[in-house]
């Protein structure tokens, strides 16, 4: 075993690197650990040798021990638990990044805190500038209400004020605001979009759902490319800190991309990078000749990111049932599903790979229905189609799914960080969202997201959440839908590196890939599952260097 396994590893290294290992041996040796490898072949290890960037081997103390030389540095864990590195498959790391940098964080106990810091950054800034923030959450606030264009009135009657829910799909404004991007009581919904008004009276809220954000002409400082730069390195460094070692930008750009690449030149990138390209800018790299797959072991371009419907926090999701508490809210489809084929087929027919935000059955039967149009008119051997979030589903969508090899990603830690929302849902329809059970039951790689900021990325909260279906409030929702937590290691694992084509380099501590991987407090297996959200990580490596020491 361990000759084939150092035999398979030497055959990925140049004949530079080969012969400074049989000259050196491996470089680092953890051992005395709890190592679970996610490798079906040999699930527990207790000790992995490391060359490079690479592992070297995988086993009991005593083989693995026998590969030091006076070269190698010998680390015992103290029966530390180390799985691989986690991988997040749906976030938004580059604009949460530049978000941090700029805007105001309004993940608050209450309005008042946040009118508090609205009027605080507004007497920073010149007459008319715009004031910006994110993360607002309207049921996480004390005053049990949204917050309106009254407040922000009051917080700032001279500057505009734009704050975004942490859904991302609900921009809350001022009367500055909307005078400023010529919004009044009579401008019209636009398709896929929605413009709160008062039902007694009529009056503009500030509230704007879907496409209507766009209607809002807030006017951003320039980025500078730096700027793009230190949002990369500021998020990686909170990434790594949780033991995420790849990352999915699922709205990642053209110009985040450069951003990845030159954050990993400049030695700040600590996560591996799968940069999905967002919409009609997937042409201009078309006309490039770039397709899925492009670069390197640190950043590569990801699939083509388009949208269907809306959002589960914010209750915009498609869904085929009313939302509880309305006779004729079903959500909202926030693009044509014709417009959504001629984009998802052109990108399909160029080699790439294609993941459509679909929440709401609706949005996933629209989806399904796509992909499967795409598949009869122009067969790809392995697509790997995407279903971003993929979240309220029944036995035909799952059974589509299977039959055509696609991706579900759904929210990871919603169950337990979202709970006071799934009362909108109802506890019937939460036996089929966030539908782990039924995906893998199905022979489903479903996938480990956050997709923050809407979510929570840290990887303990959603194997927790996964595992129990139990909010942070003790309500359980959907119960059926329970996984194991080896079950759940997988998902955010060697699933998320399946769901980018590297399941080959990372995901599993085996010999020949990727050195990525987390060292852990406690054993997530052996500890009461109501309590895994409190095991620390005491350190992450990403291709054989320690990123975060605790």
């Amino acid at each position: 075993m361990l000759q084939l396994n150092r035999r398979k590893f030497v055959s990925l290294l140049g004949p530079l690197a080969a012969s400074t290992l049989f000259k050196t041996g491996p470089n680092l040796i953890l051992h005395n650990a709890n190592i679970i490898t996610v490798d079906p072949n040999q699930p527990k290890a207790q000790a992995i040798a490391i060359f490079g960037d690479r592992i070297l081997h995988v086993g009991t103390n005593e083989e693995v021990l026998k590969l030091a030389t006076t070269f190698t540095q010998l680390v015992d864990m103290g029966e530390r638990t180390i799985t691989p590195g986690f991988i997040d498959a749906h976030s938004h790391p580059a604009s949460s990044g530049r978000r941090h940098l700029i805007d105001i964080d309004c993940s608050l106990d209450s309005i008042a805190e946040i009118k508090k810091l609205v009027r605080e950054k507004a007497m920073t800034l010149e007459k008319d500038e715009w004031v910006f923030g994110f993360k607002y959450d309207d049921t996480k606030t004390s005053e049990g209400r949204y917050i309106n264009i009254i407040d922000l009135d009051e917080a700032a009657p001279d500057h505009p004020v734009i704050i975004n829910h942490r859904g991302g799909h609900t921009a809350f404004v001022n009367s500055k605001a909307l005078k400023m991007s010529g919004i009044n009581a009579s401008t019209k919904d636009p398709n896929g979009g929605h413009i709160d008004r008062d039902p007694n009276t009529g009056d503009l809220t500030g509230r704007f759902l879907e496409t209507a954000t766009d209607l809002i002409k807030a006017d951003r400082p320039r980025l500078t490319d730096q700027m793009y730069i230190d949002g990369v390195e500021l998020i990686s460094n909170m990434l790594a800190k949780s033991g995420i070692t790849s990352i999915h930008d699922a709205s990642g750009g053209i110009k985040d991309l450069d951003a990845y690449q030159q954050a990993n030149k400049n030695g700040v990138l600590k996560t591996r990078i799968y940069n999905h390209i967002r919409g009609f800018q997937i042409y201009k790299m078309i006309a490039a000749g770039v397709s899925t797959g492009l670069g390197d072991k640190w950043v590569k371009v990801g699939p083509l990111k388009s949208v269907i419907d809306g959002s589960i926090s914010e209750r915009t999701a498609r869904l085929s049932e009313p939302y509880i508490g309305s006779k004729d809210d079903y959500g909202i489809l926030v693009s044509d599903p014709e417009d959504l084929y001629t984009l998802c087929r052109d990108a399909h027919n160029a080699g790439w790979q294609i993941g459509v935000h679909s929440n709401g059955d609706v949005g996933i039967d629209i989806t399904l229905g796509v992909f499967e149009r795409l598949q009869k008119e122009s067969p790809k051997k392995d697509p790997r189609f995407r279903l971003e979030h993929c979240t309220v589903i029944n036995d035909s969508l799952v059974k589509r799914i299977a039959a055509l090899g696609a991706i579900p990603c759904p929210f990871s830690t919603y169950v337990y960080w979202h709970s006071e929302k799934m009362k909108f849902y109802g506890a019937e329809r939460l036996n089929n969202m966030f539908a782990l059970r039924s995906f893998l039951d199905a022979g489903i790689r479903v996938t480990q997201t956050s997709d923050y900021p809407p979510g929570p990325y840290e990887p303990m909260m959603a194997i927790q959440s996964s595992v129990t279906r139990v909010g942070y409030d003790g309500q359980l929702w959907g119960p059926n839908q329970r996984i194991t937590v080896e079950e759940a290691i997988k998902i955010g694992t060697l699933n998320g590196a399946y769901a980018s084509y590297e399941e080959h380099e990372k995901g599993s501590l085996e010999a020949g890939k990727l050195a990525d991987l987390v060292v852990l407090g406690s054993d997530p297996t052996q500890v009461d599952p109501m309590t895994i959200i409190d095991i620390p990580v005491m350190k992450t490596m990403v291709g054989g260097q320690w990123v975060y020491v605790v």
